[in-house]
C-alpha cells in the first residue's frame, strides 16, 4: 500500500498552488491623476480608492476569470495633459492595457485622443480608456472614440438634473456662475445658462466668469464681485483647492445663499468648510452615503475607514469602474482582448451596491445613472467626511438622469 507522509501532502499541496498560480496573471490598471500639486489630495484619495476597490470587490472574491488579480499601477500627471501623456507612453510600454483617469477634462482630452492614435496605428497594443470623473460632454459628444469609457455624468446631464431641483426655487432671481477657465468650465457654464433660460428664463444670469485653474490663491475679488451682484445663488464647476478656496472667500465675504456646485466634498474639502458650509454648499453627485444605499455599501465604507482613517469615500463611481470592469473581462473572457472586453461594457447593466442601476450606454460610451442633490450638513449624517462630523446627506434625486439625451457621437468602430 503506497503512504503519503505529512510532508508528502504537504509538498503535493504546494505544488497544485504554484501551477495554480502559474496561470494566473495580474490585470494592470494605470491610474494617471495628480498625486503632488495643488490637486494631490483628491488625486491621492481616488487612488486609495481603486487600490481598495481591486482589492476588496475583485482580489479577495477570488480575482476574474482563472484567478487573475486586479493591480493599480499610480503615475503622476501633476495635473498636465502634457505629463499625462508621457505617463501614458509609460504605461503602455509596461504593457498595461487598462487607463483609468478622472481629475481635468483638459486632461481626459489629451488622452483619449491619443488612446484612438495609438490603437489605430498599433492594433496588436491596444488599450481602455476608464473615465471616472471628467465631465466634459464631448468627450462622448464630438470627441467620442471606442476606447473611452465614461462613468460619471458629464456636464450636461448633471446640470440638467441640478438645474430641474432648482428651478422649483421661486426665491432665486439672480445667480452667479462662475469657474474653472478651461474645457469643463466652459462647459458648465454653458449648460447653466442654457438650461436656466428654459425652465426659469425669469432668472437673471448676474455673472458669468472664468478664472485660471489651480494658480488663484485669493479669490476675494472674484467673491466680492459675487456678493455686490446681488446673486441669490452660486453655480460652480470648481474642484479641489480651487472648489474650497473660492467657497470659503464666499462665504467668508458675506454671501448668504446657497453654492451649487459638482465638486465640493471629501478630500479636505468637507472637513474645511465645516460649520460655514451647512445647508449652504449643495452638490449633484451619483451614489448614495447618507442614507447609505445597501448593507454592502455600508461594510464596505466601514472597511475602507478601518484602512484610510483619513480618507473618504467621495468617489463611490470609482467601485462601480471596477465592478464593471471586471463583470465585462469575465463575459469576454479575457483581459488581453480590448476590443472584447469594451464590446462587453457596451449596454452593460450592473446593479450598483451605492443605490440603483446603471446603463453603460452603447452609443457613446457615457454611463446612465440616478443623480443626487446633497446638502453639506452634520444632521443625519452616517458617513462623514474628512472625520469632521460633517458629511452629505441626500435631499433629493432624478432617476436614470437623461437617459434618453441627444448625442453627437459618431462612433467609429474596429
Amino acid at each position: 500500500m503506497l503512504k503519503t507522509t505529512k510532508f508528502g501532502v504537504a509538498t503535493a499541496l504546494a505544488l497544485v498552488m504554484s501551477t495554480s498560480a502559474a496561470y494566473a496573471e495580474t490585470i494592470k490598471i494605470a491610474f494617471i491623476d495628480p498625486l503632488s500639486g495643488p490637486f494631490a489630495s483628491t488625486g491621492t484619495n481616488g487612488l486609495h480608492q481603486f487600490e481598495f476597490a481591486a482589492e476588496k470587490m475583485v482580489n479577495e472574491a477570488g480575482g476574474v476569470l482563472d484567478g487573475d488579480m486586479f493591480e493599480i499601477v499610480a503615475f503622476d500627471n501633476k495635473i498636465s495633459p502634457k505629463e499625462s501623456l508621457i505617463q501614458l507612453q509609460v504605461a503602455i510600454d509596461q504593457g498595461i492595457r487598462y487607463i483609468a483617469q478622472g481629475n481635468s477634462s483638459g486632461v481626459a482630452n489629451a488622452l483619449t485622443e491619443a488612446i484612438d492614435k495609438h490603437n489605430r496605428r498599433n492594433p496588436d497594443d491596444r488599450v481602455l480608456f476608464l473615465n471616472y470623473a471628467a465631465v466634459d460632454p464631448a468627450l462622448t459628444n464630438d470627441k467620442c472614440n471606442f476606447w473611452h469609457f465614461r462613468f460619471d455624468a458629464n456636464a450636461d446631464i448633471k446640470m440638467d438634473a441640478l438645474t430641474d431641483v432648482m428651478a422649483k426655487d421661486e426665491s432665486l432671481k439672480k445667480v452667479y456662475i462662475i469657474g474653472q477657465d478651461y474645457s469643463f468650465g466652459k462647459a458648465v457654464a454653458a449648460a447653466a445658462v442654457a438650461n436656466l433660460e428654459a425652465k426659469r428664463p425669469d432668472i437673471e444670469i448676474v455673472g458669468n466668469e472664468l478664472h485660471p485653474i489651480g494658480k488663484v490663491k485669493d479669490f476675494t475679488p472674484y467673491s466680492r464681485k459675487i456678493v455686490s451682484s446681488g446673486a441669490d445663488a452660486v453655480i460652480t464647476g470648481n474642484w479641489g483647492a480651487d472648489m474650497l478656496g473660492l467657497g470659503k472667500s464666499v462665504i467668508e465675504n458675506g454671501f448668504e445663499g446657497p453654492i451649487y456646485t459638482y465638486y465640493a466634498a471629501g478630500s479636505g474639502i468637507t472637513g474645511a468648510f465645516g460649520e460655514s458650509g451647512k445647508d449652504r454648499i449643495r452638490l449633484i453627485a451619483q451614489g448614495e452615503i447618507n442614507p447609505i444605499a445597501t448593507e454592502e455599501a455600508r461594510q464596505m465604507y466601514i472597511a475602507f475607514k478601518e484602512k484610510y482613517p483619513d480618507g473618504n469615500i467621495d468617489q463611490s463611481r470609482i467601485f462601480n469602474v471596477i465592478g464593471m470592469l471586471a463583470e465585462a473581462i469575465n463575459e469576454a473572457g479575457t483581459a488581453d482582448d480590448v476590443v472584447a472586453v469594451a464590446t462587453a461594457l457596451e449596454g452593460m447593466e450592473y446593479e450598483s451596491m451605492w443605490g440603483g442601476k446603471l446603463f453603460m450606454r452603447p452609443q457613446d460610451h457615457q454611463l446612465i445613472q440616478d443623480m443626487h442633490v446633497h446638502v453639506h450638513t452634520n444632521e443625519g449624517v452616517e458617513f462623514d467626511y474628512d472625520n469632521s462630523g460633517f458629511g452629505v446627506v441626500t435631499e433629493s434625486s432624478v432617476t436614470m438622469a437623461a437617459m434618453d439625451s441627444p448625442t453627437t457621437c459618431n462612433m467609429r468602430r474596429p
